[in-house]
């Protein structure tokens, strides 16, 4: 389901205008799904998927945990590019094959 959920999302994310930078980005703090960049902004995507609502909408699985974790990853990949850069945090919330996307879900 997750790899499905993040083959939409990048789908998604090309269809409106995303360069897509890295995907599965492995660090020492944990994977960002995907990192994007629209304009000049760099984008961290993580993607929820699941094939119901059953247990709850899948952004809403993005915890606090999730989003230090993701602050992390974003200081890591910066710290890699030498230099500071516009970055925001997305969520991508796929349900029954259907993206909903959420541009800075969080800070």
């Amino acid at each position: 389901m997750g790899r499905s959920g993040e083959e939409l999302t990048v789908k998604y994310l090309k269809k409106h205008g995303y360069k897509i930078l890295e995907r599965n980005y492995k660090t020492p703090f944990g994977e960002a799904d995907v990192i994007a960049k629209k304009g000049d902004t760099y984008c961290f995507v993580e993607v929820k998927a699941r094939t119901s609502d059953e247990y709850g909408l899948p952004a809403e699985a993005v915890d606090e945990k999730k989003r230090e974790r993701y602050r992390k990853i974003a200081w890591s990949y910066c710290n890699r590019m030498r230099k500071e850069l516009p970055c925001r945090f997305d969520v991508a919330s796929v349900l029954e094959g259907e993206v909903e996307y959420f541009e800075g879900a969080y800070i």
